[in-house]
């Protein structure tokens, strides 16, 4: 009960989102420090980071800020983003996200706090919703096989360029053809991709790619101008001469045109955006990635497979983990962390809840409103430049084009100019006959004297696709996309799935180097905004003021928290990220005429994706040893950082170390680099230990890259969204991406481009703005703070169960810890998966499996887990040794313990029969008070040989689930 005689400031400060955001509340941290013997926060920071990386002065941000008054101020800058009627297409379209998907998932923190499924026995039901999305690509595109998705269109296609080139054996030309009509911003990301790759890069018209000697090419069906490509002539002529084709395909006209697979392609790529998910200024969007089966060993980023438990009963799990950066590091077939997975799902529902047949009328609607559109059109006179379209036309009109276009924006309508004398329009589900109308009148100037309902009876049967184009082949036609179409059945079936799965909503995750913290309700609200939600990422910039402040703003509030001098956000991922900052890194050397810098040295303790993306910057790739501790080996950075001296371009160190310690030299590791020439690539993924303690930017990195997935909230949405910004010295500045289509001010137009949007995946981009703002620089040190006396509560309270690995300063860790299992899988047999796969039982997530270290577990608590959670999950830990002590002690037998047979089912604890020496109770509760909140996983252990060695990657029948 508040006292009346409180003062304002007191119950403003109640009020603050600081106390909702950390878990332990004064009390439990006073409890925790007292356990390590420590009296004060600070005390345990000057005990724990280095003093000489400290930092001198706060960061300048604003004071915190109610949930209430941000929300509000949002809200102001929402509103100076105009939206207006768009058609102008290039991949990204108005779409309809059902209320049921938009409410149920996007909104629905039991899907969107969800990990990657890494642990597959606690992720059946992504997992089965991912499955559902392949299954819906292999159909609508014909291919043998797809990915769970990409990044976006652009990055998929770069992927393509690369798949081409690993699987043609019989073409040794290091050349890539790009038809001159593919979206540019997808021509700009491949391009800058091919540099890096050492590609040269053709282009040309389409049909210019018969006779070329290339080992690859791409296209676009129908192109960027709407014409329909003549897929079969170019798919047998470049088969003839060796050449592999991709084809970039509007996932919408796939529905009614025939598929590439039919036509000859090899891959099949592009972006899922229009089944049902916001074009968000430019993301996130989950892209589809599709092709042979002949290619799936080379195939990038993650494939669902169907595969078996220990029972024998159909279980999904993601195929063929070896190919992951983590283990294959540098010779890894790409960088793993590129898939949108949230918004996969979205899209996959969205083909659920409306079938083959609601498809069909939405694609079929789209396009017959395109041919009227086109007959009101040649009413009036004006021709389309193209024969043949599925959903766009592009138009010849002279030097009308600046007539049109302002008439257009006098209506408030959105059109794409293309060339000074040409106007394409792009028309989707929302399209209505009212739109038809407005823009017959929009592009003739004229008064419209016939109406949609007579040029439809006038064109009745008539159609802009090809008869060989037309599509014949069934789709879809698997159970799950035909018996959920009511709301009732949709609302149930997602309810199924998100029941299986274990997310933040059910319990801590504590994955080392994942940081899964609080995604505050208050952060995602303004993803659904229709401001932020509903923007073209290439509407005129004048349009999205709102965008263009948030973007301001949060490149400074990130600038202060990390002490760099300037920000990119284009970057999806964490792992673009890198690629982006190493990309800055070698066009700054070669713009100082430094051609020959191209060694990266990498700490053995680097973050698993760095080897990967250095080897996808171009550059070569160096070990530098570790010490007993897990520390840098300063003697052999030296030495290789002396030897390379003349081709020294980076050194891409993560700190706090993967091993979860300050290292005491950072700042030497630095200065020796510089030394020699290179550039101190800092990976952020560990970033949740500094903010507001230490900046990277401040202790002599140069660049790095902010999980904003990890320290600032963007939840990880079962694999994606994510954001990787990178923040870099002002030296580095002028060479962050930029995009041709909706360039930067301020930036060279020709500078490299890692993502199809300008702004990456801007729609998420308020979440980091809303956390930033309502925590402000003291919550911001608090969190931080909390992080780390978390993650040595862990620690002392496990060490005596368990080795701790690594430890720095004063014994102490950062903000996770590893804790050592090889001793136990010696003495006893159960190993670090065993231990992963018993908490399950007790409700929880695995820690971090075998990385950086085989045979440990990495744990990260992060500061919003209240100490309740922190001693419920440390008692599972102690509770789980003791089950192991009764195998040591003879008690258990080593087939026969459950450790070693969890995680288990209700199926299993309800059958007739129970094989094992344990009981009943102790298998499913085994620790008191677990009856009244229980997780059921819903399928026992997965055998992950039976499903690489069988690899299916599409959707098992309906019986076949039955029958296991």
């Amino acid at each position: 009960m508040l006292k009346l005689d409180a003062s304002l400031s007191e119950l403003q400060a109640r009020d603050e989102f600081i106390h909702r955001h950390i878990g332990p509340d004064a009390q439990q941290q006073a409890d925790m420090l007292k356990l390590l013997g420590l009296n004060s926060l600070d005390e345990l920071i000057d005990s724990t980071v280095p003093s000489n990386i400290r930092l001198k002065q706060p960061m300048d941000l604003a004071t915190p800020q109610t949930e209430a008054d941000t929300l509000a101020q949002l809200k102001a800058i929402a509103k100076q983003n105009k939206l207006m009627r768009n058609f102008i297409g290039m991949g990204y379209h108005p779409t309809l996200t059902p209320n049921v998907i938009l409410r149920n998932v996007l909104e629905n923190p039991g899907w969107y706090t969800a990990y990657t499924p890494y642990q597959p026995e606690i992720s059946q039901g992504r997992l089965e919703a991912l499955l559902n999305y392949q299954q819906m690509i292999m159909d609508l595109t014909g291919m043998d096989l797809a990915n769970a998705s990409l990044l976006d269109e652009g990055t998929a296609a770069a992927e393509a360029m690369t798949l081409l080139k690993r699987c043609n054996k019989k073409n040794k030309s290091d050349k890539f053809f790009i038809a001159n009509d593919v979206h540019p911003q997808t021509i700009a990301v491949v391009k800058t991709r091919a540099e890096t790759c050492g590609f040269e890069i053709v282009m040309g018209a389409a049909e210019e790619l018969i006779g070329q000697e290339v080992y690859g090419a791409l296209v676009q069906y129908p192109n960027t101008y709407g014409h329909i490509t003549d897929l079969k002539t170019l798919t047998d002529a470049a088969h003839a001469q060796g050449t592999l084709v991709a084809v970039a395909a509007d996932i919408m006209s796939l529905v009614v045109l025939t598929p590439p697979g039919e036509l000859g392609a090899d891959v099949v790529l592009g972006n899922s955006q229009r089944f049902g998910v916001p074009m968000g200024f430019g993301g996130p969007h989950a892209a589809y990635f599709a092709t042979r089966d002949s290619f799936k060993r080379s195939t990038p980023g993650r494939i669902i497979g169907v595969s078996i438990d220990r029972h024998g009963n159909q279980a999904l799990r993601m195929a063929m983990q070896t190919r992951e950066q983590h283990i294959r590091r540098e010779k890894a077939t790409s960088n793993i962390c590129t898939a949108q997975a949230l918004l996969a799902i979205m899209a996959s529902f969205y083909a659920v809840y409306h079938g083959p047949q609601g498809l069909k009328n939405i694609a079929n609607r789209i396009h017959r409103y395109t041919n009227i559109l086109a007959a009101g059109l040649e009413k009036l006179g004006i021709n389309s430049a193209n024969n043949s379209w599925f959903d766009t036309l592009t138009l010849n009109v002279g030097d009308q084009q600046q007539a049109i276009n302002e008439r257009a924006l006098a209506a408030e309508v959105n059109l794409r100019l293309i060339d000074g004398d040409k106007i394409s329009i792009s028309l989707d589900e929302l399209t209505s006959t009212d739109d038809i109308e407005m823009l017959w009148a929009i592009i003739s100037g004229a008064c419209i004297d016939f109406s949609v309902e007579a040029i439809d009876d006038e064109i009745a049967g008539n159609s802009g696709i090809p008869a060989a184009y037309q599509r014949s082949s069934d789709l879809l036609t698997h159970p799950v996309f035909n018996q959920h179409h009511s709301e009732t059945e949709m609302l149930r079936y997602m309810k199924r799935l998100e029941n299986k799965d274990i997310t933040l909503t059910h319990s801590m995750i504590a994955l080392g180097s994942c940081t899964m913290k609080l995604n505050a309700t208050a952060e995602m609200l303004p993803v659904s905004w229709p401001e932020f939600a509903n923007m073209h990422p290439f509407a005129p910039q004048d349009q999205a003021q709102g965008y263009l402040t948030l973007f301001k703003q949060l490149e400074r509030m990130l600038e202060q928290c990390t002490g760099y001098d300037a920000m990119s956000l284009q970057p999806n991922s964490g792992a673009q990220g890198e690629y982006a900052g190493l990309l800055a890194i070698m066009k700054y050397h070669q713009s100082r005429g430094d051609h020959q810098r191209n060694l990266c040295l990498i700490p053995s303790s680097a973050h698993g994706t760095n080897p990967a993306s250095a080897a996808l910057a171009g550059m070569k790739i160096e070990i530098v040893e570790c010490d007993k501790n897990g520390n840098i080996n300063f003697e052999d950075l030296k030495q290789k950082a002396e030897k390379h001296k003349d081709d020294l371009a980076a050194l891409m160190v993560t700190y706090p170390s993967t091993h979860g310690v300050f290292e005491e030299h950072i700042t030497e590791v630095c200065d020796v680099i510089h030394q020699y020439g290179g550039q101190v690539y800092l990976d952020g993924a560990n970033l949740n230990a500094m903010v507001g303690i230490a900046a990277p930017g401040k202790f002599g990195a140069d660049v790095s890259h902010l999980n904003l997935h990890k320290t600032f909230c963007i939840p990880h949405g079962g694999g994606g969204p994510g954001m990787g910004p990178i923040g870099v010295k002002k030296h580095l500045a002028p060479f962050l991406a930029n995009n041709p289509v909706q360039p930067i001010e301020g930036l060279d137009i020709n500078n490299d481009v890692v993502s199809s949007a300008t702004w990456g995946s801007a729609s998420i981009l308020p979440i980091t703005w809303m956390y930033i703002s309502m925590m402000g620089e003291q919550g911001l040190k608090n969190a931080t703070q909390v992080a780390i006396l978390s993650a040595n509560y862990i620690a002392k309270r496990l060490e005596s169960h368990y080795p701790i690995l690594f430890t720095g300063r004063n014994n102490r860790v950062a903000h996770e810890c590893i804790i050592d299992i090889r001793p136990l899988k010696e003495s006893t047999g159960i190993g670090g998966e065993d231990i992963a796969k018993r908490l399950n039982d007790y409700g929880f997530h695995a820690p971090t499996m075998s990385f950086p270290v085989p045979g440990t577990l990495m744990i990260e608590p992060t500061e919003s887990e209240p100490k309740e959670e922190l001693d419920r999950f440390i008692d599972a830990m102690i509770s789980i040794r003791k089950e192991i002590a009764m195998v040591e002690n003879g008690e258990l037998t080593l087939e026969s313990n459950p450790v070693v047979n969890a995680p288990h089912t209700a199926a299993e604890l309800s059958n007739d029969e129970w094989p094992h020496s344990y009981s009943r109770k102790l298998a499913a509760y085994p620790i008191d008070g677990m009856e009244f909140s229980k997780y059921w996983p819903p399928v026992a252990r997965i055998d992950n040989a039976y499903g690489d060695k069988n690899l299916v990657c599409s959707c098992p029948s309906i019986d076949s689930w039955r029958e296991g």
